[in-house]
């Protein structure tokens, strides 16, 4: 599997770490079935409460609306954008799952009122002003934690500003 991470949203991430210093942060990821076993994340939640600086705990109450905003700016479109996984913040040790992050995301995907048949976890470090240091893992019910390719999608938002400019330039055309 293969995580396309938008430069935008790093961007957003290395922000609010950086806020948060020493303290554990995340939220969910969801993303764009790009091709096969290629996703991009189109957006994430962050969520800088309930986090210390060992652990974090995501409010499913909070992230509840972000799912609902994005299905609906998505146009429900399940097949081609939907909920990918979470992610979280360890600015005091290695990007790499815990045993209690092991056990969460197996319970994630295990049970049936979720209804994933996968989900990945992504975990983050800054290690520096403009960089991170990060690993992705998929869990699924059946097969064991596998490691995810993370490959920066540099000039998305640049394509998603280019593309907004044309469609703004057509429409101008259209009204003249």
């Amino acid at each position: 599997m293969k995580l396309l991470l938008p430069d935008d949203i790093a961007s957003r991430l290395n922000i609010a770490l950086a806020k948060a210093k020493r303290q554990e942060i995340g939220g969910l990821v969801v993303g764009e079935h790009v091709m096969d076993e290629t996703f991009r994340i189109v957006d994430i939640s962050i969520q800088t409460s309930h986090g210390t600086r060992t652990h974090f705990e995501r409010d499913p109450i909070l992230h509840e609306k972000f799912l609902r905003e994005f299905f609906r700016r998505t146009g429900e479109n399940y097949e081609r954008y939907n909920y990918l996984g979470e992610w979280h913040s360890h600015p005091s040790f290695d990007p790499l799952p815990s045993t209690d992050d092991v056990r969460t995301m197996r319970s994630i995907v295990s049970d049936p009122d979720v209804g994933v048949n996968f989900a990945v976890l992504l975990i983050v470090r800054r290690t520096s002003p403009k960089k991170l240091a990060l690993s992705a893992t998929a869990f699924s019910r059946s097969l064991p934690p596998e490691p995810v390719i993370v490959v920066a999608d540099v000039g998305t938002a640049t394509r998603k500003r280019n593309l907004m400019e044309t469609s703004l330039d057509w429409l101008r055309n259209l009204v003249s």
